[in-house]
């Protein structure tokens, strides 16, 4: 690095601290310096971390919202700073159609995932949830795809580490309340999770196992999406979802339990009762959420 530009100090040079503090200004360290790589205009920490539920070991994961086309060269002349080696950054589309693109850092043990998101185009997709409109893409690493409120969803639930011109702060205002029409539109979308049982009901008999098997993590994946939008609650991707599904109000019981049951079964019996969780959510989506 130039003069002007030097080298950052590594993360480890943060005090080590029992809460992580040390680590968190680190962090904060490394997304002003991404806000001035040009078309960032904002980071945000997201996953886990964000949420307060990580590990010790977690990733950092930090969302780098551009507009027009990032610097990419830019981005990895910085992450090979802070790494202390070449990194590859993937450039927009890179890493498929909804995650842009990035780069995965190790920086002194610690792994950090810059993750590019196209601020225009997650403003379009919060718009049409507003109005209950979302779509499901397919997407290198998300089995069940990806659903596209996730885009205002990961806005809502992250934490926005830099923002010079206050975009994504008044963004996250914004999806700080669920839309109703994405809550109804979601919750309608129970309906996809039947007719994935019927069609696995067609498969197990012929021993069909990778037919049924994706017909029911299919159809629990949706009731997942379902439940979570009927408590006005965001789900983000597959992620642990059948657990924080069967946590919400309301949820049948032993939903995650039994739902593991019929995926490690993908028989008829296996069939069955997933059918009968399809029942028993779409009884709970028939009544008035709180």
């Amino acid at each position: 690095m130039t003069a002007e530009n030097p080298a950052p100090p590594p993360l480890s040079a943060a005090p080590v601290r029992p809460d992580g503090s040390g680590a968190r200004h680190r962090i904060g360290e490394m997304a002003d310096r991404l806000t001035k790589v040009p078309g960032i205009r904002a980071v945000a920490l997201g996953g886990s971390r964000a949420r307060g539920t990580h590990r010790p070991d977690s990733d950092w994961d930090l969302g780098l919202y551009y507009r027009g086309t990032p610097d990419t060269a830019a981005l990895a002349a910085l992450a090979a700073a802070f790494q202390g080696s070449p990194v590859e950054v993937a450039r927009p589309g890179g890493w498929g159609p909804w995650v842009n693109g990035g780069a995965w850092l190790r920086v002194d043990g610690v792994q950090v995932d810059w993750i590019l998101r196209d601020l225009d185009r997650v403003e379009a997709v919060w718009a049409g949830c507003r109005e209950g409109r979302y779509e499901v893409g397919i997407q290198p690493g998300h089995p069940l795809g990806f659903w596209s409120p996730a885009y205002p969803g990961e806005v809502a639930l992250g934490r926005v580490l830099s923002d010079p011109a206050g975009e994504l702060t008044g963004l996250q205002g914004e999806t700080a309340t669920y839309p109703e029409p994405l809550r109804k539109a979601l919750a309608d979308a129970a309906w996809e999770a039947d007719f994935s049982v019927v069609a696995a009901r067609k498969s197990a008999p012929a021993g069909d196992r990778l037919h049924v098997s994706l017909c029911l993590s299919r159809a629990f994946g949706v009731l997942a999406q379902s439940l979570h939008a009927h408590h006005r609650t965001w789900c983000l991707n597959e992620k642990g979802a059948l657990a924080a599904a069967a946590a919400l109000p309301d949820t049948p019981a032993h939903f995650a339990d039994r739902a593991g049951e019929a995926l490690r079964g993908l028989d008829a019996a296996a069939v069955e009762t997933a059918a009968e969780l399809v029942r028993e959510v779409r009884e709970v989506l028939r009544t008035p959420s709180g």
